[in-house]
């Protein structure tokens, strides 16, 4: 099968994925054989490239935003069913013993183990995964535009759910990608007035044709207090101005899974009356499925780009400097 593998990371400039035949891979007990529709293309595919998340494995095979369908059965699987068509997400899989796991905190699983980076993914014609970790894609989407509900949306959603924000709440959105373009649908659908801060013109636009009420840069003050916020850029900088725009009893979640280092925050200006500051880490297979059953429900609408496999380099590349509207899609069939 064709795959773009990543041998040892390097900055996408350098063009580090090298486009290759390979064995497709059979799936062992437990698991399906997806044949890969699309992949999506995520900010945390670029911190495997480029060495800011640790390989876990040499060579690897990055992409956990997948849709394709059932080509194949391993042992013991009843559904879904061959022909069915499924997403292949982040969250590969967990212990199910743990104490996290016990508790239904499964992204918190110390053996949790993830899509394109514990194991081969996407960028691929075919991905293997464990039957309970796929999930069923709703009816009404086009493969590239379920592709990005199954990690921008998901940890959108929960970084919502971790926010606190309540129905009729002021929101801020910090960094306007794939996941944000997504996160604001859901909270518009909640009756939220959310406030958008992107240093993009073209962001800010398409968060105002999404229902944003203001738009400006991270060095602008909302109009009013934000009763909770998200940090979706990886840019540890934005901490504090996010935390100065929060109403009291205000809460902000950072939703990346790498972020650069976050400056000295001063007590009295960031934290006092009772702001909170919290991450984000993963998702659990809940938060999937609730996700993608508002999807079909309000419905949300993905923007994508859509690029053939072979440009998942140059794709990268677009991501890492903002050039994406919405999400980046590859197409892989």
């Amino acid at each position: 099968m064709r795959a773009m593998v990543l041998d040892a990371p390097a900055p996408v400039e350098s063009e580090p994925l090298a486009l290759r035949d390979v064995p497709a891979p059979r799936p062992a007990a437990g698991e399906v054989l997806v044949r890969v529709a699309v992949c999506g293309v995520c900010h945390t595919d670029l911190h495997t490239v480029e060495g800011d998340l640790p390989l876990r494995r040499r060579p690897v095979i990055p992409g956990h935003q997948v849709v394709g369908t059932v080509a194949a059965r391993g042992e013991g699987v009843a559904e879904p069913a061959e022909g069915a068509r499924v997403g292949v997400a982040w969250l590969r899989e967990t212990c199910g013993r743990c104490r996290f796991c016990r508790q239904g905190r499964e992204n918190l699983c110390p053996d949790a183990r993830f899509t394109g980076l514990d194991a081969d993914g996407g960028y691929a014609e075919h991905v293997v995964a464990p039957a309970a970790f796929v999930y069923a894609v709703p009816a009404g989407f086009a493969d590239e535009q379920a592709a990005p509900l199954l990690c921008a949306g998901i940890i959108g959603y929960r970084a919502l759910v971790r926010s606190g924000i309540r129905p009729g709440g002021r929101l801020g959105l910090y960094g306007f990608g794939a996941s944000a373009h997504v996160t604001i649908q859901v909270a518009r659908h909640w009756g939220c007035e959310v406030c958008v801060f992107s240093r993009d013109p073209a962001h800010l636009a398409l968060a105002r044709d999404l229902g944003a009420a203001w738009t400006g840069t991270a060095a602008d003050r909302p109009p009013q207090p934000l009763d909770a916020a998200i940090l979706f850029a990886p840019a540890g900088a934005l901490v504090p101005p996010a935390l100065e725009a929060l109403d009291a009893g205000g809460t902000l979640a950072l939703a990346g899974i790498h972020m650069s280092d976050i400056p000295p925050l001063a007590y009295d200006r960031h934290l006092y009356r009772e702001r909170t500051l919290t991450s984000v880490t993963a998702a659990t297979r809940e938060d999937g499925r609730a996700l993608l059953d508002l999807a079909a429900r309000i419905p949300l609408r993905t923007e994508t780009q859509t690029f053939p496999l072979t440009e998942a380099n140059g794709v990268l590349g677009m991501v890492k400097r903002s050039e994406v509207r919405g999400a980046a899609v590859l197409r892989v069939a």
